[in-house]
């Protein structure tokens, strides 16, 4: 069989994953006052048998304020912890890959409607709630304007990161992945288009990245080093006088030397209206030229639906891990598609072997999605 990059197994903190596939955090919307519903046990059920190297729980809300809307999830008091503990302990009877959660905080941009609702700023009477953020500038004409944060606030944001970690650990998580990334209030922090404090939390790049680094620390403190930690930042901004790929990278330095397993390297709506141009790895070249300024274990992301663009990544240094997340909702099966166009054996559920190609005799007349299209899959 073929010896393949992206079916080879990395370690983490104290943890091996048997391949180096990641089930993206997917925002999901479903949640009732930040506690798991059915939905969700549902939506991550589909990828415990998914073969994935690890599996991630949708960005999660610190603090009920710390949601993007009212339907996110969050893990900040005992009624969210309960309600995801029952999904954690259902998947993880079944499933047998690390399962491990995406803790954030929305910062200016939260207080928000669902996307299919318009996305913008709740309106009085709407179950609003006060937003916060590194400095008072709305995310858009259709969002508030949020408070500056102050220190008792940094405080209290920072205290709200570390006990969720521990609701995290209590409820059996494998792995916390911090969210300082997609125009979220710790991105806000770093980016010189939002962050305009005249205090040492603003100005030169050592200090926006103070209260990052700080809230890092502090999470780096509370998890266990046998599990798993790492973050999801920023590459370059993407707007005039944004944060830029050199910030990206003192951003993973410092991380580094705190001790996180891993960096992920995205985007995402900075500001109101922003777009992205995206093409298949579009985010790859950021991905490396971190992975190769710092030497740390890097995920890349963006459009990585094929797996032989993700084998490449692999193997040519672009990244260490790949994380998929519109490619997992359209085939929850991908991975065993993957090891099957790289010819990699993978062993099959028992349940489910009767699917093994190897064996079922309809595997020649699937349809699979190659290059963007449907085609047969060939005869073996």
């Amino acid at each position: 069989m073929t010896v393949s990059r992206l079916f080879s197994p990395i370690t983490l903190g104290g943890i091996t994953l048997q391949n180096r596939v990641v089930v993206s955090p997917m925002c999901q919307y479903r949640a009732t006052d930040g506690s798991a519903r059915d939905w969700h046990m549902v939506h991550l059920g589909q990828f415990a048998l998914s073969n994935a190297g690890m599996v991630m729980i949708e960005s999660t809300g610190v603090e009920r304020e710390g949601r993007i809307t009212p339907g996110c999830l969050g893990l900040y008091c005992d009624d969210t912890e309960r309600a995801l503990a029952r999904v954690v302990s259902t998947f993880k009877s079944v499933g047998r890959m690390p399962v491990g959660i995406q803790l954030g905080h929305a910062g200016r941009k939260g207080s928000s409607h669902l996307p299919w609702e318009g996305g913008h700023g709740l309106l009085p009477g709407e179950g609003e709630w006060r937003t916060v953020s590194s400095s008072a500038i709305a995310y858009d004409d259709r969002h508030p304007v949020p408070a500056s944060l102050d220190e008792a606030g940094m405080n209290r944001v920072e205290t709200a990161f570390v006990d969720a970690a521990r609701r995290a650990h209590r409820i059996g998580l494998d792995v916390v992945e911090l969210h300082a990334a997609h125009g979220y209030l710790l991105h806000q922090f770093v980016t010189p288009l939002v962050n305009k404090r005249a205090d040492h939390y603003g100005g030169s790049r050592e200090n926006r990245l103070r209260f990052p680094l700080r809230v890092a620390a502090s999470l780096r403190a509370a998890w266990p080093r046998d599990r798993i930690l790492g973050v999801r930042i920023n590459g370059p901004d993407g707007l005039p006088d944004g944060a830029t790929i050199d910030d990206t990278i003192a951003f993973a330095r410092g991380l580094k030397a705190l001790g996180y397993d891993y960096v992920c390297i995205s985007v995402g709506s900075l500001a109101g209206g922003q777009r992205f141009l995206a093409s298949p790895g579009y985010l790859l070249p950021h991905a490396e030229a971190v992975r190769r300024a710092t030497g740390m274990t890097v995920m890349g992301v963006g459009m990585i639906v094929d797996p032989f663009l993700a084998e490449e990544a692999l193997a040519t240094g672009q990244a260490d891990m790949v994380a998929i997340a519109r490619g997992f909702l359209e085939d929850p099966r991908w991975v065993w598609h993957a090891a099957e166009r790289l010819g990699v054996k993978m062993p099959f559920p028992p349940e489910y072997r009767g699917a093994d190609p190897a064996i079922w005799q309809g595997a020649p007349y699937r349809p699979l999605l190659v290059d963007g299209q449907r085609h047969k899959a060939e005869a073996s």
